[in-house]
């Protein structure tokens, strides 16, 4: 054979398994042969092809130490105004949450809880709970710090000047724990990593945090805070899409039995506390404040369309002392 048909035969040839080729490649991977190419675009760079990744979530959570749940899709505001999220579900009154391991030694309070075992009963009365809430921490912008120092009175008049209102105990739990009733937002282990907990306790003065000059208490105050950027963590988010439910601020709320307060602290903030969705803290009053106690705010879910209204800004007015039925900053216990 000469070249010339030689050449003739190896381009035809070419040209037959370029057109087979992508065929037989698609057919293999609808077997599970083959998994296809994509392309990856990396800034500044040329374009490569890397292999598809397999949607997997559930696996890639688990990896993370977290946990994949069946409750209503992330972030969807639903009939709410900009920056809330719909809840509906169903909250208990007593969910069997057993502990595996400890990482605290028996008889410490309070005691964090490693793993739990993956079950959540209700062994409870279930009360249907449809609201809305702020997707992350007053002032419900993501990126900012959170507002600590603040009374429940303050967070409650906050959220009523703009026509919210503060969350109750049973609604903020729903929100926090999905339908699954997890213990942690993110799964049955906890995971310092997923939400900023477990950082060390300060040695506080607690003559500046109380004193009467607005710039002492506040530089008092920055000098202990350690927390983040509300929305700086996304896998610190709850089944419905709210973020920083434990961990990063202390948050009010309205203690719906009504005692001792009518204020209770839900969801623990970055110190080594519980850090859980269940606890709930009881034991300081409505004039209280601390250097890690903030809030965020909820409402009613509107039965027509929301006025998009400006954002939220900060509270005003100043920190009243605290009330002498309510105990030292040094008896402070997170939730």
């Amino acid at each position: 054979m000469n070249r010339a048909k030689l050449g003739s035969v190896l381009f035809i040839g070419a040209l037959v398994v370029a057109l087979v080729a992508p065929r037989e490649n698609e057919a293999l991977a609808d077997r599970g042969g083959v998994t296809p190419l994509v392309p990856r675009v990396i800034e500044n760079t040329r374009t490569e092809p890397i292999a598809a990744p397999v949607a997997a979530p559930a696996a890639a959570l688990a990896n993370a130490g977290l946990k994949a749940v069946a409750t209503p899709e992330l972030g969807t505001t639903g009939s709410c105004p900009d920056g809330m999220l719909e809840v509906e579900g169903d909250w208990c009154s007593d969910v069997e949450q057993k502990c595996l391991r400890y990482i605290d030694p028996e008889g410490a309070f309070p005691r964090r809880c490693a793993e739990f075992a993956p079950t959540s009963k209700c062994n409870g009365r279930t009360t249907k709970k449809h609201f809305c809430i702020d997707r992350y921490e007053w002032p419900n912008r993501a990126g900012e710090n959170p507002v600590v120092m603040k009374t429940w009175y303050e967070a409650k008049d906050a959220c009523t000047n703009i026509g919210k209102r503060l969350c109750g105990d049973s609604e903020w739990t729903v929100a926090c724990e999905g339908q699954e009733r997890l213990p942690y937002p993110y799964g049955y282990d906890r995971n310092s990593e997923a939400c900023n907990i477990d950082k060390s306790h300060p040695d506080v003065n607690e003559k500046a945090l109380g004193s009467p000059d607005p710039k002492v208490r506040d530089a008092e105050a920055k000098r202990l805070w350690q927390g983040e950027p509300s929305g700086s963590r996304s896998s610190c988010v709850s089944p419905y899409g709210v973020f920083d439910m434990t961990g990063n601020v202390d948050e009010w709320v309205v203690n719906e039995s009504g005692r001792p307060y009518n204020s209770g602290l839900k969801g623990g903030y970055w110190g080594p506390v519980r850090d859980r969705c269940r606890p709930m803290t009881t034991v300081h009053g409505e004039g209280f404040s601390f250097y890690q106690i903030g809030f965020r705010c909820c409402s009613d879910v509107p039965t027509a369309a929301p006025a998009k209204g400006p954002a939220p800004v900060g509270p005003a007015g100043g920190n009243p002392s605290v009330p002498s039925t309510n105990p030292p900053p040094s008896a402070v216990v997170g939730s």
